[in-house]
C-alpha cells in the first residue's frame, strides 16, 4: 500500500502578503483554482495502491487543513505537531503511525505540499520507478531534471545507473553560487533536490535508529503518548519538543548506503519566492507575469498579482507588485530574498499584517471580519453542514445575524427556531446562544456585533461539541476578535 505523507509545515514568508503565518503558501490557490494542498491531494489520488494520505501540520493549521481535506472529497489523518522541528522528526511520526496502520511494508510516499508540478503523468512515472527501488529495501529521493543555473536549490549528484530511471546517489550539495550552478547544468549529473523520498516505514525508521537515534526515540515517544482529538491526532507535546530538529537529507540520506535517486523532469517549481510563482503562471512576451484583475502598460518582467481589487501599473521594470485586502507589497525583483526581512521588521513592529488574515478556519467552519470601527464589527460566518458553534454568552456586545444562504438553527435562551434566506435575528447582550447548520449546504450569515467591548476574551462557553474550554482563547484573527 502506498501513502502519501504530505508535508505541511512552514510560514512561507517570502511570499508575503498572500502567505502569512496564519495561512501560509500551501493553504493558497497561487497557480490556479485549487490551493497547493488540493493540487497535491489531486496528484495523488491518481496513483495505485493508494491508502488514505497522512497529511502533517501545525495545530493552528488544523481547521484549514481539515476543510480542504474535505474540499478535496480526500479523507485522511491530520497529525499535529506540536513545535516545527524540521522533516526527519516529522516523517518518524508518520512512519510510526503508518506501521501501526498498515504494518512496515506500508510505503509512503514523502512530499511537501507547498511544491508545483505541471505533468502529473511523468510523476506518477516516476512514483512507479521508485516503489521498484522501495521493494528492493532502498531509499528513494526524486532528484529534478534542472533547466537553468539555479542558485537557490540544493543539489544532488547522481552516480551510476542502477535501473530505468534510478541512479546512484553520488552526493549532496548545499545551493551554488552563479558560476557553479552553471557548471553542474552543463556537467549533465547534477540533479535539484526536490525534498520529495519514497520508502517503507520500516527502512526509514531503521535508519532514522541507526543514523539519528535521538531523533528516533523522541519521535516513538511522542507518538506512543498522542492524543486523538477530534479528527486529529496531537503528538505528545514534550516529547516532541525535546527532538533535535534536523532534515531527513542530514539525518538520515547523506549517511546511509541504500540511498538512490529517481529523475523527475515533469514541471517542478518550488515556489519559494515571487519570481517563481512567477514561472509557474507564465509569462507574456514582455517578461510579465500577471494573476487577477491586472492591467500593465509599458511594464517590463514584473511578476502582478491582485487577489481582488485591479491594480493598474504604468511604466514599471522588474517590479513585484502583490495586492491583498490588508497589505499591499511593491518591490524590487533584484531584492526578493529580502522580504522575509521586511515581514520580521513588520512583526517587530506590532503589525498584524505580517502574520495574521481577516479570514479565519474553525471546526464548524469559517468566518471572515468585513469592517470594523468603534463600538461595531461585520462579520461573514460561514457553518458547514452539521457545523455547530458553542452555547455561549457575551457581557459586553449585542449580535444580528442575518441569513444570507442555507438555513440556520438559533438557539436563544432556551428558545430555538429556524432561519433561511432573508431572514434576521438578535442576540441581546448576555443572552445565552448557539448557531447550528442543520442543512446540507453551507450557511452563509452576516453577523454585525456592536458593544463597548469585541474582544475574544467577552466569551462564556456552557457547551461545545469541539471540547473547547470556556473562554479560552483560540488563535485571532487580524483585529484580535473572533467568532467561536
Amino acid at each position: 500500500m502506498l501513502i502519501p505523507v504530505l508535508l505541511a509545515g512552514g510560514t512561507g514568508t517570502r511570499l508575503w502578503p498572500l502567505s502569512r503565518q496564519s495561512r501560509p503558501k500551501q493553504f493558497l490557490a497561487l497557480t490556479g483554482d485549487a490551493t497547493l494542498l488540493e493540487q497535491s491531494l489531486a496528484r495523488v489520488r491518481r496513483l495505485p495502491d493508494l491508502g488514505e494520505p497522512l497529511l502533517i501540520g501545525s495545530a493552528e493549521h488544523r481547521f484549514v487543513m481539515a476543510e480542504q481535506m474535505r474540499a478535496a472529497e480526500m479523507p485522511g489523518r491530520v497529525l499535529l505537531e506540536p513545535a516545527a522541528r524540521n522533516t526527519a522528526p516529522a516523517v518518524a511520526a508518520a512512519a510510526l503511525e503508518a506501521r501501526a496502520r498498515h504494518g512496515g511494508a506500508a510505503e509512503l510516499l514523502v512530499m511537501p505540499t507547498d511544491h508545483a508540478i505541471g505533468d502529473n503523468d511523468v510523476f506518477a512515472r516516476a512514483v512507479a520507478q521508485a516503489r521498484a527501488g522501495a521493494a528492493a529495501g532502498r531509499l528513494t529521493l526524486f532528484g529534478v531534471t534542472p533547466d537553468r543555473p539555479e542558485t537557490g536549490y540544493g543539489y544532488i549528484q547522481a552516480g551510476e545507473t542502477l535501473a530505468e530511471g534510478t541512479r546512484a546517489v553520488q552526493r549532496f550539495v548545499e545551493k551554488p553560487d552563479a558560476e557553479r550552478a552553471a557548471a553542474y547544468l552543463a556537467a549533465g549529473d547534477y540533479f535539484w533536490n526536490s525534498g520529495m523520498f519514497l520508502f517503507t516505514a520500516d527502512d526509514y525508521l531503521d535508519a532514522l535508529a541507526e543514523y539519528a537515534p535521538e531523533i528516533h526515540a523522541a519521535a516513538s515517544r511522542a507518538h506512543a503518548e498522542a492524543e486523538a482529538d477530534i479528527d486529529f491526532l496531537r503528538l505528545d507535546a514534550e516529547a516532541f519538543a525535546a527532538c533535535p530538529s534536523d532534515s531527513i537529507d542530514y539525518a538520515v540520506m547523506e549517511k546511509t548506503e541504500r540511498a538512490v535517486m529517481v529523475a523527475l523532469d515533469a514541471g517542478w517549481n518550488d515556489l519559494g519566492s515571487w519570481s517563481a510563482v512567477g514561472r509557474a503562471v507564465g509569462a507574456d512576451a514582455a517578461g510579465n507575469s500577471r494573476r487577477g484583475d491586472v492591467w500593465l502598460e509599458d511594464a517590463e518582467n514584473c511578476v502582478v498579482h491582485s487577489d481582488g481589487r485591479l491594480v493598474a501599473a504604468l511604466g514599471l521594470r522588474d517590479t513585484l507588485v502583490v495586492e491583498t485586502a490588508e497589505a499591499v507589497l511593491v518591490a524590487d525583483r533584484g531584492r526578493e530574498q529580502e522580504i522575509k526581512g521586511l515581514v520580521e521588521s513588520l512583526r517587530a513592529a506590532g503589525r498584524a499584517e505580517a502574520t495574521e488574515y481577516r479570514k479565519a478556519y474553525r471546526p464548524w467552519g469559517s468566518y471572515e471580519q468585513i469592517a470594523a470601527g468603534a463600538r461595531f464589527q461585520v462579520k461573514h460566518i460561514r457553518v458547514t453542514p452539521g457545523g455547530r458553534l458553542s452555547l455561549q454568552k457575551h457581557h459586553h456586545r449585542a449580535e444580528h445575524w442575518v441569513v444570507v444562504h442555507g438555513t440556520a438553527r438559533v438557539t436563544c435562551d432556551g428558545r430555538e427556531s429556524l432561519l433561511t434566506e432573508n431572514q434576521s435575528t438578535y442576540i441581546p447582550l448576555g443572552a445565552v446562544h448557539r448557531l447550528e447548520n442543520p442543512g446540507k449546504v453551507d450557511l452563509d450569515l452576516i453577523e454585525v456585533q456592536s458593544g463597548s467591548y469585541l474582544g475574544e476574551d467577552d466569551i462564556v462557553r456552557f457547551d461545545d461539541v469541539y471540547g473547547r474550554a470556556d473562554a479560552a482563547p483560540e488563535p485571532a484573527a487580524s483585529d484580535g476578535k473572533e467568532s467561536s
